[in-house]
This record gives structure tokens, sequence and C-alpha cells, in this order.
């Protein structure tokens, strides 16, 4: 006899651990038992249910049956295959699909083993209409073969893994764009699995900033790309080289962005190295840079070191191109500035000292400063031609009407 304490434990510790409610559980286990009745005691055209009592451990399995009449029927041939388009029943075979007013959409082929006609129905149940299920008790057996106590093994571990798969689904599918806590599980080829407790997620080697190394049980924080429901499961693909990572990174640390009272308008970053975030408040008496840099820089500090170091600017956003270039290109000063509104082109003047500053290691600090503001940038100091002509290439140029990497 089933022992049904260990049962019910069992059916608790799933419901916590995977979250898999436990009536989807009792549902598996009555298919597994429909599965290995009809394996050694049923016909396959026979549609059985079963009903597991979890407080005596006993099964009371049932024969379901279709109410017909003459109108309903296609022809009285029995053991026809019922038509494309059934309901499926528990036990996963068909029954007709019905209107609202309980008329079938279709007609239908005969089958003895799953239906009855009205005539008879009513010599059971006077009062017995088309169109409704009757129910027959069979006999309750106890003995399988090994073949059907194969195929419940099976049902049961399929309908587990489908409720696990939903119960998942459900948690992950509304938290994408959110950051996910984990441990590193593998790494397989530069590609990192991470244990997010009840499903991994996959840090493809792409989406990981350059020179960081990850050990195996490492704690790990990421962004949530995306949620995705596969035929092999789950899939959650994760990121920490995005721009969208460090917005949310900030978020954490500032409760004046989480509450919307800050926004961050645009992100340029470059992952490992450089980051450039403008800002602005929607209330007068918030500073947006300050809330981000936090009392002695402690905010942003944080961030950085989540992030191995990388640099980050901050700036105030402004809606007047030439200011936000300005700031953009901070920490250089900037002299002049010439737009081409209609091919949104700036010429940026500088003077000699600043034009190092303001182009950056390998042109990092006006590509960034292109990026955020959807700017094409050309810095041109007296004196730097060549140097310009030799860096603004193709480090600066920007497609038109590129949005900023937000």
């Amino acid at each position: 006899m089933m022992d049904l304490k260990t049962l019910r434990s069992a059916l608790e510790q799933l419901e916590e651990e995977r979250g898999i409610p436990q009536d989807k559980i009792l549902g598996a286990i009555e298919d597994a038992l429909v599965a290995a009745y009809k394996k050694d005691y049923g016909k396959k055209s026979q549609i059985i249910r079963a009903h597991f009592d979890l407080n005596t451990g006993t099964t009371e399995f049932y024969q379901v049956k279709l109410v017909v009449d003459e109108s309903m029927l296609e022809n009285a041939k029995e053991d026809a295959a019922l038509p494309l388009g059934s309901l499926a029943s528990k036990s996963g075979e068909g029954l007709p699909l019905t209107s609202e007013r309980g008329e079938p959409l279709a007609l239908i082929h005969f089958n003895e083993d799953q239906h009855l006609l009205l005539e008879d129905a009513q010599k059971i149940k006077r009062d017995a209409r088309a169109g409704e299920e009757m129910t027959f008790p069979l006999e309750t057996k106890d003995d399988y073969g090994r073949i059907a106590a194969q195929t419940a093994k099976q049902v049961i571990i399929q309908r587990i893994r489908e409720a696990e798969r939903q119960s998942v689904l459900q948690e992950f599918s509304g938290r994408a764009g959110d950051i996910v806590n984990g441990k590193v599980q593998k790494i397989e080829r530069g590609h990192i699995f991470v244990d997010l407790g009840r499903v991994t997620g996959l840090l493809p080697y792409e989406e990981q900033i350059p020179n960081e190394h990850y050990a195996q049980g490492e704690r790990i924080k990421c962004y949530l790309v995306a949620v995705e429901d596969t035929p092999r499961g789950v899939n959650l693909r994760l990121s920490r080289a995005q721009p969208k990572f460090v917005e949310k990174l900030f978020a954490l640390e500032a409760p004046e962005l989480a509450s919307g009272a800050v926004e961050i308008k645009a992100i340029a970053r470059e992952a490992g190295s450089r980051t450039k975030i403008a800002v602005s408040s929607r209330e007068r008496n918030i500073d947006p840079v300050g809330s981000c840099v936090g009392q002695r820089g402690v905010r942003v500090n944080t961030v950085i070191s989540e992030l191995g170091g990388e640099k980050i600017d901050i700036i105030e956003w402004s809606d007047n191109p030439t200011t936000m270039i300005e700031n953009a290109l901070s920490p250089a000063t900037v002299k002049n500035i010439i737009l081409n509104e209609e091919n949104r082109e700036a010429v940026v003047e500088v003077i000699p000292d600043q034009f190092s500053l303001a182009v950056g290691k390998r042109g990092q600090n006006v590509r960034l400063a292109a990026k955020l503001t959807s700017w094409r940038i050309d810095i041109r100091a007296p004196g730097m031609e060549a140097e310009a002509e030799e860096l603004k290439i193709e480090d600066t140029a920007l497609p038109l009407g590129s949005p900023a990497s937000k």
C-alpha cells in the first residue's frame, strides 16, 4: 500500500521548492494510473478517467461516454476514429467540440467505446440529453505489469516537467528587464551557466564584460534579457554587457531613479571600459547627477565595483543640442560648436591641449558622446588637423537617425 504520509510530504516539497501546485501533481498521478490501467486492462479507444483519493490512497476508475443522437452522427460505423478538432479530455482522448448550447460543431463518427446513443442513455438515466457525458465505474485494479508501470512513470515525469515549466514561465516572464542573482554553475566554451534556483540561465560569451573572470560557485548579477519557451524547456538569456544592465544597477542604488523622480535619458557603453549616462530630473529640487553619484560618490562607486572598475561619466541631459554635446564630451572643455541640424552633424572646436581629452583614448570619448547624443561629432583644434583626420574617421561616425544606446 502506498505510503500516503511520504506522498503528501513529497507533494508539499514539490510545491514549495519548484512552485508546482499539488493539484497538478495529483492530476499527473491520475493520468499515469489511467495510462497503466489502459495498458493492461482497457482498450486504446476507451476514454478512461481516474480519481485518486489522497486521504485513503484508493483509486476509482471510470469510463466516459458522450451521449449522442442521430442528428450528431455522420454514420453509424463503429470503431471509427474521431474527427480532427476534438476536445481533449484529461486522459488525452477526444470528445467532440460543442457550441455554447452544447451542440456539436461537426458531425462525428460513432464509436461504441466513446459514444452512447440517446435512447440507450435514457434507459440508464431518464433525463439524459444529447451532448452530456456519462460515466461508468470500472473494476479497480492494483496489479500492473512492468510495461504499464513504466508507462505510468513516464507520464508522471512528463506531467511534472510540464507543470514545472509553466511555473517557471509564470515566475520569470514578468521579470524580463530586471536584474537577477545567481551562482556560476559551470563554464563551457566561454559560455556561463548561472544557477538561478529553479532554473539555469545562460550568459553567452558575447554578453560578458571583457576581461572579467568567473569561478564556479561565485555569486553573480545579470540583466535578464529575455525568457523563451522552447520545446527543450525554458531558456533565460542573460547579459552583463548591455547598457540596460548599468541602468538597472543605478536603480538599485539610487531611490530617486527607482521612484521615477530621476530618469536616465540615454546611455552609451563600451562594456568593461567606459559608460556615459545622461540623466534628468522631474522635480526641480532634485539634482539628477548628484542622485546617481551619491554622497562622496558611494552610489556610483558601488556600480563601478560591480562592473569591475568600468569608468562611468554621469552628465545632465539637455534638450539643447549644443549644451548636450558639450556635456557629453566631458571632461574636455569645448570652445565652440557649429551645428548642421539637417544632417545632425556637429563640428566641435577645442583648444590644442584639450584635443586628446575630447577625443579620448583611441577615440573612445568622442565615440561615446556621438552615441549618447545621436549626432555625428567632428573634433577640431588649431594645429591638430592631421591628428583629427586620423582619429575622427569612423570612431566618431554615427549613422544618421541612429538612436541613443538606450
